[in-house]
């Protein structure tokens, strides 16, 4: 993974993970409901940003030497899979 990459990366990770805590700490303190549907759609956005991080590492790497070493194949079944993933969301 590249440098750069993986501190966003790590980043994101330790913030989603905070606000996961706090949507905890909003059921404990039973909070109003649409408070905690706003910031169950925070994480889920944050969690977005993390994929996307994640896919700019995929296709700049793995995607690249897979398309240097003729692999066309394989990067195109991955990035298919990963669409189709999405797709369901």
């Amino acid at each position: 993974m590249r440098a750069d990459i993986k501190s966003k990366v790590r980043n994101r990770l330790k913030r989603i993970e905070g606000q996961v805590r706090g949507l905890q700490k909003m059921i404990d303190e039973e909070k109003y409901c649409i408070e905690v549907i706003i910031q169950a759609s925070a994480i889920r956005q944050a969690l977005s940003a993390f994929e996307d991080v994640m896919l700019e590492n995929h296709l700049s790497t793995h995607v690249v030497e897979q398309m240097k070493t003729k692999d066309h194949k394989k990067a195109i079944e991955e990035i298919l899979s990963v669409y189709k993933v999405s797709k369901k969301k």
